[in-house]
């Protein structure tokens, strides 16, 4: 006869940063729950609170110190992870009483922290966990979509970037559990599967491409082969972080037959072929503009979203208007733009010419200026189309959705007037009636 336990001990947990941190914040809250521990909503009712932190650009630094005080002050028992736990010893020098440091993807080291300091209960009930927990895991995102982490770290050694320092080099899961999590997902209900990595086109590299199995069947781990079999499953599949190797080419006629999403997230980070080569980027804005021509013509309703960096150090005047020329030129549908930041422990920051931060900071304001009057262009071309949504919310008598175009929270939203009984999950035909720089309207069609 089994025991009933006491109270199970309650963990609070802060997530902060990327969709990458939130897999991993993912991944140890599954893991909480599978040995019995409770998640408790607030700081009070916590007996320890789990800070998952970012520690890419100095802003992240900050706000992380201060979610791990405000955590200290409001509940005194702290365990830090993430990307800052790695970078030397600031959390401790910053925030002496926390009683662990962990950096990310250390989910055996979070939990023989939490072991040492609370200790497991002895003899936990299965059902503390949902019903689909042995399937695919507890998800802090909406049940309709999910990120879907493909491999850590990169082996790329971009100079503002560092990643590397702080994820290791690229480790890459074999396809087949990637494959067997994405069916799983979608069993339980996921409709969109977002897939995400430090750099998805190189998925494989590290395991020479070898050969794995789904479902009694070969696949190669790559990146096209990947894309094409989730492509089966049924789900909306969104491609994120891809580095413009050649081989991404292959990818965008599985957009134009359907199987993935037309929607590619490809960080260019600029036009310049001096600055790509300072900050160790491959191409130039003439070689990733000729791409985008060959892409927009296998594929016409593909989505572009990039990220660039305005006030690189040495970033003349006229180098940072041929980036804007290429904007003009590339009329990218989403554009994401950082004023440089010298990230501690970046080699760009030993470069010449560093900009002062109101120069940095007005050239990513123009670029930003620029990019809003092109997507508001963007948008306005699809007044009087029907689009393919998801509804992510609804309120009242109508709903906020995302077309394929668009990824949560990075993206716009279609605001949807249903007239009719929807739910989040839903997808539906939208006609298109009105467009701003960043949303659209429609109404059922």
């Amino acid at each position: 006869m089994r025991r009933r336990i006491s109270a199970a001990p309650k963990i609070g947990f802060v997530s902060l940063g990327c969709p990458k941190a939130l897999v991993d914040s993912e991944g140890i809250l599954t893991r909480l729950r599978a040995e019995g521990y409770a998640i408790a909503p607030s700081y009070d009712g916590a007996d320890l609170v789990v800070v998952n932190t970012c520690g890419f650009i100095e802003s992240a630094v900050q706000e992380s110190l201060d979610a791990i005080g405000e955590a200290l002050a409001e509940n005194g028992r702290v365990i830090v992870t993430g990307c800052l736990g790695a970078k030397g010893n600031v959390v401790r020098e910053t925030h002496p009483k926390v009683l662990a440091v962990t950096g990310p993807h250390a989910l055996q080291e979070v939990m023989a922290a939490v072991h040492e300091h609370l200790p497991q209960p002895p003899d936990p009930f299965v059902d503390l966990v949902p019903p689909s927990f042995s399937s695919i895991g507890i998800k802090l995102t909406p049940k309709h979509y999910a990120y879907l982490k493909i491999s850590e770290g990169c082996n790329h050694r971009c100079t503002f970037c560092i990643i590397p320092s702080l994820r290791g080099d690229l480790v890459s899961r074999p396809i087949g559990d990637v494959m067997r999590e994405a069916e799983n997902l979608v069993k339980a209900g996921v409709k969109e599967l977002l897939v995400i990595s430090q750099d998805t086109s190189a998925y494989g590299v590290d395991l020479k491409y070898r050969t794995g199995f789904w479902g009694g069947r070969p696949l190669r781990t790559r990146m096209n082969d990947l894309a094409a079999a989730l492509g089966e499953l049924g789900a909306w599949v969104r491609l994120h972080y891809v580095y413009p190797y050649p081989h991404v080419d292959e990818i965008i006629p599985l957009m134009a037959e359907g199987k993935v999403l037309p929607y590619i997230d490809v960080p260019f980070q600029h036009a310049s072929r001096r600055i790509l080569k300072l900050m160790k980027r491959p191409a130039s804005g003439e070689d990733n503009l000729e791409r985008i021509r060959a892409w927009r013509n296998i594929c016409p309703d593909i989505t572009i979203r990039s990220t660039f960096i305005a006030g690189f150090p040495g970033e003349t005047e006229d180098e940072f208007a041929e980036l804007l020329e290429f904007l003009e030129e590339a009329e990218l549908d989403r554009v994401g733009c950082f004023a440089y930041s010298p990230v501690e422990g970046a080699s760009a920051n030993e470069l010449p010419g560093a900009l002062a931060t109101e120069v940095r900071d007005e050239r990513r304001a123009r670029l930003m200026q620029l990019q809003e009057k092109i997507s508001a262009r963007r948008l306005k071309r699809k007044v009087g189309k029907v689009l393919d949504v998801l509804v992510d919310k609804v309120a009242g008598a109508g709903a906020v959705a995302r077309s394929t175009g668009d990824a949560p929270e990075i993206d716009g939203v279609v605001h949807v007037d249903s007239r009719g009984k929807l739910k989040p999950g839903d997808r539906l035909k939208v006609k298109v009636t009105k467009s701003d720089a960043h949303d659209l309207w429609g109404r059922v069609h």
